[in-house]
């Protein structure tokens, strides 16, 4: 029988590990203890980016056309497993899984989430600087490898403010989420409830390696550092506006090698590119 190790570099070498393949990674744990030290899972490469490109026109990517939104996308993840978006527009998707195909060579599987309003009317991006449309304002998962079943999760939103949604790989082996923002028609409230539901709620989907813009400072956000690792406990800012951390890749203690906040980018978006290396490990328990 062949090797573990044997059989991963050969699906590498036949055009990258599939989805499902990366899913059982992320969910097995810890490989048999009989097998050697070369045969452990390769690193997932993950990338979790707010691209603010719907409706803020402070931002490079507004108004922009799919095709264009979905092009600095994938020059980003070129080298990407997995990729979290925020503010990215649905209508964009085909687009985002073209360019990564291309880039890459890889098959890729993209799902989007439009946000709502309260009274259920889609939230809009605006058009393309030609008039055409772009979709909903979106939280997108993009995944490489074969066709897999993406699932979105609604989570628990003010009832005034945006409906805010999960999007998850069918075993949740991968899970991003944009939470509600804090503003005055968002989540207002003193104490922030609605985020910490979220969080909550995000971290009992997620099984392996969770992430996303949750609009929450390391300190509010507390909770999601036990029992795991968060790609960068330096916690260096990346918001640009205000300077402050409240984007986040999380996996099981242990398992998050390398970290790199994408400071180059910075004048792409309000948010910089975070990207993380992470070991597949265990699942790490929910917060209370």
């Amino acid at each position: 029988m062949c090797r573990l190790s044997c059989l991963l570099t050969a699906r590498i070498m036949c055009g990258g590990i599939s989805v499902m393949m990366i899913s059982q990674l992320v969910i097995a744990g810890l490989l048999s203890p009989n097998l050697s030290v070369q045969a452990q899972p390769p690193l997932l490469h993950v990338m979790t980016w707010n691209v603010c490109a719907g409706t803020n026109a402070g931002c490079a990517l507004f108004r922009r056309s799919n095709a264009e939104l979905a092009w600095h996308v994938a020059v980003l993840a070129t080298e990407a497993d997995v990729v979290f978006l925020q503010e990215f527009c649905t209508d964009a998707d085909a687009d985002l899984e073209h360019q990564l195909e291309r880039r890459t060579g890889r098959n890729w599987s993209v799902r989007s989430a439009g946000l709502m309003y309260s009274d259920g009317s889609p939230y809009q991006c605006l058009p393309d600087r030609n008039g055409r449309p772009r979709g909903v304002l979106s939280v997108t998962l993009a995944v490489a490898g074969a066709d897999t079943g993406l699932v979105v999760h609604a989570l628990t939103s003010p009832p005034w403010g945006a409906r805010r949604y999960a999007v998850c790989t069918a075993d949740r082996a991968f899970c991003t989420a944009h939470f509600s923002s804090g503003s005055s028609y968002d989540d207002r409230q003193k104490g922030r409830p609605y985020r910490h539901i979220q969080l909550r709620e995000l971290f009992k989907l997620g099984r392996g390696v969770i992430g996303g813009d949750l609009n929450l400072v390391p300190r509010d956000a507390a909770a999601a550092y036990k029992g795991r690792d968060e790609c960068d406990p330096r916690r260096r800012w990346t918001y640009v506006t205000r300077k402050r951390k409240i984007d986040y890749v999380f996996a099981g203690e242990g398992r998050v090698r390398k970290c790199f906040v994408d400071y180059a980018r910075s004048t792409w978006s309000d948010h910089v590119p975070l990207h993380a290396w992470v070991r597949a490990g265990s699942t790490p328990p929910a917060p209370r």
